[in-house]
């Protein structure tokens, strides 16, 4: 259809950033915000932003591909191109990353909870109220009874006033930290997206969705409807059996604990241990590297079962062992520093080109200049110890928090890139690690107190905004979209997003009470932010031996499972499923990435890399129809007031 159209008309439907495709993405990033914030704050029926490919985007995509199927059919003129398109999903994507899970909804749990739920018997007004920031939080009795309880109108002046400080510095913030991740993000663009060509797979189905406009492949695909029907029914099953228990529900596709099974000792020592066979994590799991799906699932069940031995041997989970928290921790860290590592002739070419010697470095077609990105990055950082240190903050503990921040960002970032795996890191965050390795009692209480506010961003990370941004300029590689333009409507997008998830945070709590009507208000966030703060405050502890031990061990595992690969090319334990696998990421997936790699592997010994490569539509369909009725549920339930079935949890 497309090759039809006039030179100048195609020419137009080529193009990528237009006035058009900002606007609608301007338009649709509030909608998606208030929408995400009801269904993940108020009903706590869609967990959306949890996974590393987001709900609610992709379902306004394809609406939105649909619909210019009907205009590219009767109305062809107005049809947006591929590059329009994406352009919108990448802006939608923007406002899922800051109002999603862990980001702006986590932010809301925190800055009011020290002073709503102050007490006698918790005594943080004696340990730490005077130490906390003022201007980072929100004080006000009036303010916080109305936001809690309820049944009020946020934009009254009694409720805004209080909470127009605290919000404004936490938003420059913000725009400071995620500036400084897009420059972060500029440097390593080309040598891991051109020159080592990582896999990208979370951004097959956008791009695949978008390419329909021109071939209609994707919507003619039967592979792709069918593995689309397989999930869309089931997840229809089973939301109808949620509203009409006399529905038969279709079994073990959400969370089923096989603790009940192994209650004798020393079983029970493994703990929670969840099945799940969710289609979509199928679908994902489909598009990575066989070895590392059977990473993720095979150190998921070895790290259960190092639980039971440890339980023989007398040690529990009491004492510790066998501490995969801290494995955790110094997995990622290894990661981070991989990262790096892989990256050092492009570090030295750059280091090269900026001196003005003689190098490979060509920045022409880079977002930004590298000088550019280099000194925004720099004076980013400047800004952010400025911004803290007035808040209370000293240098040494903002060194550490900075660099530990960015080096877990560089690894989630490459390990989204590489092989497009969740990464939900709960127990691996830089206060942590700061306490087991300089001790909790070094630090000193105002500077425990500002890292106790600043826990919210980054408790599990798994709407982290860097990530995107790198899939981001991926998918302009593949479309007619101009990076350069494209920093900038990142930018944009990234402060229109904060604005817009202020506004849907305040609308929905105030209206339905943080603590009265909303299931899913993040208020374990300020309860995990201040008991640890007057945990370390009044048991102060000193370097935890045991813990960095740990940690190192799983520095040591990272970096050997990486040389062991790249001396033995069979070896199939990845470095990536490793840290995965102990970090909480897989407590969801790990049965799903198991079922996933088993077909992947009966397909390959079997049919060949002929039928992987076709099969690949069914996946495709599997996550698509999997997410639409997930975002159909999470429709109807808030509009007509009952709890709807959720596809995920």
């Amino acid at each position: 259809m497309a090759t039809s159209h006039p030179a100048p008309l195609l020419a137009t439907y080529r193009r990528g950033i237009t006035p058009r495709a900002i606007l609608i993405g301007l338009a649709l990033m509030p909608l998606n915000c208030w929408w995400v914030t009801i269904v993940e704050v108020r009903w706590y029926s869609l967990d959306g932003s949890c996974l590393p490919l987001f709900i609610t985007p992709v379902f306004m995509l394809f609406c939105l591909a649909v619909l210019n199927l009907l205009l590219l059919r009767f109305v062809p003129r107005a049809a947006l191109s591929q590059g329009e398109l994406l352009i919108v999903y990448i802006m939608v994507v923007v406002s899922s990353t800051l109002s999603g899970h862990d980001m702006i909804q986590n932010m809301f749990g925190s800055i009011g909870h020290a002073y709503r739920f102050a007490s006698p018997e918790n005594k943080w007004a004696d340990l730490f109220l005077d130490y906390l920031p003022q201007g980072l939080v929100v004080s006000d009795d009036r303010a916080l009874t109305n936001f809690y309880e309820g049944r009020a109108i946020w934009y009254h002046s009694q409720n805004i006033l209080p909470w127009l400080i605290p919000l404004a510095l936490w938003g420059l913030f913000l725009c400071i930290l995620i500036g400084m991740m897009l420059c972060i993000t500029v440097l390593v663009r080309k040598p891991w997206a051109e020159n080592e060509k990582l896999a990208f797979p979370l951004i097959i189905l956008p791009l695949e969705l978008t390419k329909g406009q021109e071939s209609l492949r994707f919507f003619r695909n039967r592979l792709m409807w069918a593995g689309f029907a397989v999930s869309f029914l089931i997840a229809t099953i089973n939301g109808l059996h949620v509203l009409y228990p006399v529905v038969p529900e279709i079994k073990y596709i959400k969370l089923y604990d096989l603790r009940q099974h192994f209650r004798g000792f020393p079983w029970q020592a493994m703990g929670s241990t969840r099945m799940s066979m969710y289609p979509f994590a199928i679908g994902l799991a489909f598009f990575l590297p066989s070895d590392l799906s059977f990473s993720c699932w095979f150190f998921y069940v070895l790290a259960r079962a190092e639980r039971i031995v440890a339980a023989v041997f007398g040690e529990t989970s009491s004492t510790g062992y066998p501490y995969l928290n801290e494995q955790a921790a110094g997995a990622w860290i290894g990661l981070g520093l991989l990262a790096v590592w892989v990256t050092r002739r492009h570090w030295s070419h750059i280091a090269r080109f900026l001196l003005g010697r003689a190098s490979e470095v060509d920045d022409r077609d880079e977002p930004m200049s590298y000088r550019f990105a280099l000194t925004a990055l720099a004076a980013g950082g400047v800004a952010l110890y400025i911004f803290c240190n007035i808040q209370g903050l000293t240098l040494a503990p903002f060194l550490g928090f900075l660099i530990i921040y960015f080096l877990l960002a560089l690894a989630m970032t490459r390990v989204r890139a590489e092989l497009g795996t969740p990464h939900e890191i709960y127990f691996v965050n830089p206060q942590r690690i700061m306490s087991y390795v300089g001790g909790a009692s070094v630090l000193g209480v105002r500077n425990l107190s500002v890292l106790a506010t600043m826990y919210w961003f980054n408790r599990c990370y798994r709407c982290h905004p860097m990530p995107n941004q790198l899939e981001a300029f991926k998918m302009a590689e593949q479309a007619p979209i101009e990076r350069q333009k494209l920093a900038w409507v990142l930018f944009l997008a990234i402060v229109w997003a904060i604005l817009a998830g202020y506004w849907a945070n305040l609308d929905v709590t105030y209206r339905e009470g943080a603590s009265a009507r909303c299931r899913g208000f993040k208020s374990w966030v300020g309860w995990e932010s201040y008991n640890r703060l007057r945990q370390w405050i009044e048991a102060p502890a000193a370097v935890n031996i045991r813990g960095v031990i740990f940690m190192f061990v799983g520095l040591a595992l990272t970096f050997g499972f990486k040389g062991l690969r790249d001396r033995f090319t069979n070896i199939p334990f990845h470095p990536a499923g490793y840290a995965l696998a102990i970090s909480f990421a897989m407590d969801y997936f790990w049965f799903a990435f198991f079922v996933s790699w088993l077909i992947k592997v009966i397909i390959i010994r079997y049919w060949g890399m002929t039928a992987h490569r076709q099969g690949v539509w069914f996946f495709v369909g599997l996550i698509l129809g999997d997410y639409v009725a997930g975002s159909l549920w999470a429709i109807l339930g808030p509009a007509f007031g009952f709890q709807n079935y959720k596809i995920f949890i």
